[in-house]
């Protein structure tokens, strides 16, 4: 037999090369590049993780805020606006006035500042249906601070702290709806107030109406920290 019949002879597993090993066996080598999963999706998966915890973290803050119960001495009381009706305040106005009142009368305060523009067709504001409000219940007119030109949170506090402020008013206690406490806080520390917050126990947002607007507060707190409370209020309102 030539050297031909004999290679042609030889056994199938001598003509084998055994110098790599097998696929499937105990260390294979890493998958061909078309079974990888793209770089490019490992970074928006990575990304996109990041911001969802930023997102968590800040509605665990505005949950938290809004479980505030400040009646820690301060210089004011600040009752952020809701909408009043022909001078009459609205129940979601009536409760966060009615908490003012506690920790006025109370004495957290001296001076309750009222917050609150009003809608082109409105005869009265927000600010001067709460100062009614509260000076029917006994506050005296002295002690009642208004702002009354502002139509969204950071306006409100903007004006409320230069009024504030040049009376020598810095530290404050914010009066709100516990969803929106976590925002006003944010707002009035960068406008220069040192700010506590307390929520109204008798919010009138209460179920999936409260759930929802704890989440969109969430999305609005994490949004302004990234471009800043004065530009969202610009965007949203």
């Amino acid at each position: 037999m030539d050297d031909d019949d004999e290679l042609a002879y030889r056994p199938l597993d001598d003509l084998v090369d055994r110098s790599e090993p097998a696929v499937g066996d105990g260390d294979s080598a890493p998958p061909p590049w078309w079974r990888r999963p793209p770089r490019a999706s490992r970074i928006v998966a990575g990304v996109v993780a990041v911001l969802a915890l930023y997102y968590v973290v800040s509605l665990v803050q505005v949950v938290q805020a809004g479980r505030s119960q400040s009646d820690e001495p301060v210089d004011a009381i600040v009752v952020l606006g809701a909408a009043q009706y022909d001078g009459r305040p609205s129940p979601q106005l009536e409760a966060r006035l009615d908490h003012a009142l506690v920790l006025y009368d109370g004495g957290v305060a001296s001076f309750v500042m009222v917050t609150g523009g009003k809608l082109p067709d409105d005869r009265f504001t927000e600010a001067e249906a709460s100062r009614r409000y509260l000076a029917d219940r006994g506050v005296p007119e002295s002690a009642i601070l208004m702002e009354d030109a502002g139509t969204t949170t950071y306006e409100s506090l903007e004006s409320a702290s230069v009024v504030l402020l040049g009376e020598g008013l810095d530290d404050v206690v914010l009066v709100s709806d516990p969803f929106h406490l976590k925002r006003s806080d944010l707002i009035a520390d960068g406008l220069g107030l040192d700010a506590r917050t307390s929520a109204t126990p008798t919010s009138v947002v209460t179920g999936w109406t409260s759930v929802r607007r704890h989440l969109e507060e969430a999305a609005g707190v994490a949004l302004g920290r990234l471009v800043g409370f004065d530009r969202l209020s610009d965007l949203v309102g």
